[in-house]
């Protein structure tokens, strides 16, 4: 440790709460991204976050430097998560939930919130390009893509741990059989059963590497197109730059709607009957827009859905659209947006 961090450390511990926050706040955001990936909820990563620091404040005297301070923070949070998804039912997609549904029909109620996987915006994260450690098997980035974070919410809560600790953040086996109070053979088992079950949910190609092969002016006119296709309710420019099984689901409603004809048939009847505006931004590590349906009593465009789009090379196979103007704020963004006069 270094010599501020020692001395900090030493503050702490004689009761110093100042020198407590100095001392976590370097690992805040990469600690509230793990709750995330562990949770798939940002309000949940949130109350796990605080309990844990809590929990690391109260049991400072306990820690004896035989790893590192970050390593010791990370098991506490593992297992804080661990309490929890012990009492919180598991998070989902709705492609996950069941069949495409027939956009003819009428639209499903809303399930509860609890149960839906939610989008957490790229600022706050404070993640580097690149791998945690040279051991790590995933990008950082590439481990908040929704793909990702929805493959982990299927698997038992300690595999999912080990796979984090090991293959995001790059620990050893032996520290994360500390963390969980388990062997290192149990820890290569269940690292292995959960790869095989990851590996079978995930496309062939992460939304990272489909980004750098774009570039950002063509990923910017993708966005761009999209933007005015919407707004222009332009049907078949929306169509053309969707993939031939593309999906488009909103959560919290359980329906989800594939194919082309669905799609349309989809749009038609529900979102092309409204007027919209919209602004770009990005959200777990992907592109995403903010839309705006317009509010005639309100006399302005008002927050709606938060579309996440998931890109195959130039194509959208996905539209993740999450119908909750409260994540808005939690974005940056606006609540409305005024009128065009």
């Amino acid at each position: 440790m270094s010599g501020t961090t020692v001395e900090l450390l030493g503050a702490a511990r004689a009761g110093d709460e100042n020198a407590f926050r100095d001392l976590v706040e370097p690992f805040r955001g990469e600690l509230h991204a793990h709750c995330c990936r562990m949770l798939g909820s940002v309000h949940d990563a949130e109350d796990a976050l605080q309990d844990a620091l809590l929990r690391a404040w109260r049991g400072l005297t306990r820690f004896e430097g035989r790893s590192s301070f970050r390593s010791w923070l990370y098991t506490i949070a593992t297992n804080t998560c661990l309490d929890l998804l012990a009492r919180r039912p598991k998070r989902i997609l709705p492609i996950d939930y069941g069949p495409a549904a027939d956009p003819h029909a009428d639209s499903d109620e809303p399930l509860l919130e609890s149960v839906w996987v939610e989008p957490y915006p790229d600022a706050p994260l404070g993640l580097e390009d690149g791998r945690a450690s040279p051991e790590a098997r995933y990008e950082q980035r590439e481990a908040v893509e929704l793909a990702f974070i929805a493959a982990l919410q299927h698997l038992p809560v300690r595999q999912r741990a080990t796979l984090i600790l090991r293959d995001v953040l790059g620990m050893s086996a032996r520290e994360v059989a500390e963390s969980l109070e388990t062997t290192v053979p149990a820890v290569n088992s269940a690292l292995q059963r959960a790869r095989s079950a990851v590996d079978g949910r995930l496309p062939d190609r992460s939304q990272q590497a489909t980004l750098r092969s774009l570039g950002d002016e063509r990923l910017r006119q993708i966005v761009e197109d999209y933007i005015e296709a919407l707004e222009k309710g332009d049907l078949g420019s929306i169509i053309a730059m969707l993939t031939e099984d593309a999906t488009w689901s909103m959560p919290p409603l359980p329906g989800w709607y594939q194919g082309y004809d669905a799609i349309a048939a989809f749009l038609t009847e529900g979102p092309f009957r409204e007027e919209w505006r919209h602004v770009p931004t990005r959200t777990n590590g992907q592109v995403a827009v903010g839309c705006y349906r317009w509010d005639l009593v309100e006399g302005s465009y008002v927050a709606s859905v938060l579309d996440v789009l998931t890109l195959r090379g130039e194509s959208i196979s996905d539209v993740t659209a999450f119908v909750d103007p409260d994540v808005f704020e939690r974005f940056g963004l606006p609540r409305e947006l005024p009128g065009d006069g």
